[in-house]
């Protein structure tokens, strides 16, 4: 146990220290979903507003209401550059020299997730400030943002290990790169940005059954006060299921790459 411990934190130095060295992914990361806000808020809020004004948010402000939805995707945007970040050690050959050494394998993919949790969720917090700056004012109080926070730690843990499981079965890194894209654009088709209720069926069903309006409507409800109901327990097994098919993804194809 020591020593997987010690090659863990050994791993996460190496990744941290990648991740200062080459900022570009995590320019990336916060660099999106601001620009989405800005986009949205300046100048699409005063039209889209109108559509969630009557929701009983607390608030009239657009940013308000998009807010959950682009942190969110903050996450699934972090995805791509773990995608990314882990195929390079892939293909470059990195990984193949880790295999000859007398570390702990798993903290290979370890490290990997806890350093790509630590961007993205320092990304979070860049873009909720950002729209505080903006008029964001959210009504939760300290056990609320507790909440939220566990819940956004939850989401980025479920999506990282997506990411890692794309990274570790493309090919290339073109296809890394692509291979995350519905995840960053599922979002959009669900309530981050209008309410479902002003969709057309077909479009309404799936923006309400896909994985990240529960997970959206949850943390609008922990930020804004807004009702919850089901839409908690159903982010939760979302989260978890994403976490363990990413897990065994990543793993399987990590290890059939050993073997070969």
């Amino acid at each position: 146990m020591s020593y997987a411990v010690t090659d863990s934190i050994t791993m996460l130095r190496r990744d941290l220290k990648k991740i200062l060295r080459y900022p570009t992914s995590a320019i990336f990361v916060v660099g999106f979903p601001l620009i989405f806000l800005l986009l949205f808020v300046y100048v699409f809020g005063g039209a889209l507003g109108t559509s969630v004004a009557n929701l009983g948010n607390g608030s009239t402000d657009y940013v308000d209401y998009i807010l959950p939805g682009l942190v969110v995707m903050t996450a699934a945007t972090g995805s791509l550059g773990t995608s990314s970040s882990v195929n390079v050690d892939m293909t470059e050959g990195i990984i193949a020299r880790f295999r000859t050494m007398a570390i702990f394998r798993p903290s290979i993919l370890i490290a990997r997730v806890v350093s790509s949790m630590i961007q993205t969720l320092t990304s979070m917090a860049l873009v909720i400030g950002v729209a505080l700056l903006m008029g964001f004012r959210p009504h939760a109080g300290l056990a609320e943002w507790i909440t939220a926070v566990g819940l956004l730690a939850l989401v980025t843990f479920a999506l990282t290990w997506m990411g890692v499981a794309f990274g570790v079965a493309a090919k290339t890194l073109d296809a890394a790169s692509n291979a995350p894209f519905p995840l960053i654009m599922l979002p959009f088709v669900g309530s981050g940005i209008v309410p479902t209720e002003s969709m057309p069926n077909g479009v309404r069903q799936f923006a309400e059954y896909q994985p990240f309006t529960p997970i959206i409507e949850t943390l609008r409800g922990l930020l804004m006060g807004t009702p919850i109901g089901h839409n908690g327990v159903i982010a939760i097994a979302w989260c978890v299921g994403l976490s363990i098919v990413g897990f065994l993804w990543a793993r399987k194809n990590f290890n059939r790459d050993r073997t070969q």
